[in-house]
């Protein structure tokens, strides 16, 4: 591809920034990390999207997560079209957000009551204000180059979209806020000590997302969670699993279920909505019936428990609950993957890492390991840039961002990644030796 292969999206481009902060809605689609003007997005199906432009693309966003069954499956496509029949919304009770909770409390292992909400902000922002409730303490600790949404507790040295930009503490988020919010570094439980230690009976509790994706896919070391959890028993604090990304994505229980380590709060976005815009916290039944109406802590939402949302979630909840072989197929892609970025570095001695847990995993321009947020930040930012641009001229659509995890789907086959792998091959080549590989 090359740039006169996008004038629909340049114009289009050219439009929204007349209308919209950097012309777009979420500040990583603004291309801002990898150059150029971002592509727009006409269509999906499968593992594929198609542009405005008519160029198509193998896809490892997947909308950033959600599309686990890959795009416009028709299981979820008939549910939805059948939930719009229906109305879009009532600001009422419904029976689909009764079902849907009773997936959610059936899957996710520690989960005994469910709130959904609107979006992982909304879940993360809630948990965190029930932590408080409940403990009656106000600190929590997050981790250097964790994001868990852009409520103001949560944009003290963020990752993600916040990292991309340069931005990891923003403004507009006061200085009293901030005091609240203590930093350890991931997979270094000793930190997390130090600040148990540095403010006694003062941490409500810890938010972690159990795989790190906001700072690329960064897996938990062996004992780190299970740290956490200890600490957390033994200083009266609870313990906040942000499932939004990993959530439905490493096992049907999500990593609370692959690890086998059990949060007091779970955090839910992304695949539980199958697309469309929801969110969801749950946990153990003392901590949930502080919730109002049963308790005093409130939280409430309009659109909350959306029709089409719900109706989209229900269907992706019970073809994952019934499927089992759809997560024994994204693990052989996974494996197949790795595989071949383990041979090209063996092979070739490129200076590169490639971290993943199931089928979530990033490549860091950096000789590794990559185990935090510290190694992530020092990774080749221009070899990234070049590594992006050079996969998406042969047709990969990769996040563009040093900072984001890729995803697979359901819909990749073996193909698909036999495919990307060529790709990469001739990308790493541009990318270390300059030219191009003909």
């Amino acid at each position: 591809m090359s740039e006169r292969d996008f004038p629909e999206s340049r114009r289009l481009h050219e439009e929204a920034r007349r209308l919209m902060p950097g012309g777009v809605n979420s500040p990583v689609r603004a291309f801002g990390r990898v150059g150029g003007d971002p592509i727009y997005i006409s269509s999906g199906s499968g593992a594929t999207i198609r542009d405005v432009d008519g160029n198509t693309w193998l896809d490892y966003v997947g909308s950033w997560g959600p599309m686990i069954l890959g795009h416009d499956h028709p299981v979820i496509r008939k549910a939805v079209e059948e939930a719009l029949s229906r109305g879009t919304s009532f600001g009422a009770p419904t029976a689909a957000e009764v079902e849907m909770a009773g997936l959610i409390v059936g899957m996710v292992p520690s989960v005994d009551l469910v709130r959904l909400v609107n979006s992982g902000t909304e879940a993360t922002m809630s948990a965190v204000r029930l932590a408080r409730a409940a403990t009656g303490r106000a600190k929590i600790v997050t981790f250097r180059g964790g994001y868990h949404g852009h409520a103001d507790p949560f944009l003290v040295e963020a990752g993600s979209g916040a990292a991309t930009i340069g931005v990891p503490s923003s403004p507009g988020v006061t200085s009293g806020t901030a005091a609240d919010t203590l930093t350890a570094e991931y997979n270094d439980s000793d930190t997390v000590g130090a600040l148990f230690a540095e403010h006694p009976e003062a941490i409500a509790a810890i938010i972690v997302e159990p795989v790190a994706g906001n700072m690329g896919c960064v897996p938990p070391l062996p004992g780190f969670l299970e740290t956490l959890r200890i600490l957390c028993d033994r200083e009266g604090a609870l313990l906040i699993f942000d499932e939004v990304m990993t959530g439905f994505r490493l096992a049907p229980g999500g990593a609370q279920q692959r690890f086998g380590i059990l949060p007091d709060l779970t955090t839910l976005g992304k695949i539980v909505g199958g697309g469309l815009p929801i969110g969801a916290y749950g946990g153990r039944t003392d901590l949930m019936r502080q919730i109002a109406p049963d308790g005093p802590v409130y939280q409430a939402g309009t659109l909350s428990g959306n029709p089409l949302a719900t109706a989209a979630g229900i269907a992706t909840l019970e073809y994952l609950a019934t499927h089992p072989e759809v997560y024994e197929h994204l693990e052989l892609l996974s494996d197949r993957l790795a595989d071949g970025f383990e041979a090209l570095i063996r092979d070739q001695g490129y200076p590169i890492t490639w971290n993943r847990v199931g089928s979530m995993g990033s490549l860091f321009f950096h000789d590794g390991p990559v185990t935090g947020w510290t190694d992530a930040a020092v990774a080749d930012g221009d070899r990234f840039t070049r590594w992006f641009q050079a996969m998406l001229e042969r047709g990969i659509y990769l996040a563009p961002s040093p900072f984001e995890a890729g995803f697979l789907s359901a819909a990749h086959t073996t193909e698909d990644i036999d495919r990307t792998l060529d790709a990469a091959a001739g990308s790493l080549t541009v990318t270390f030796r300059g030219g191009t590989d003909g």
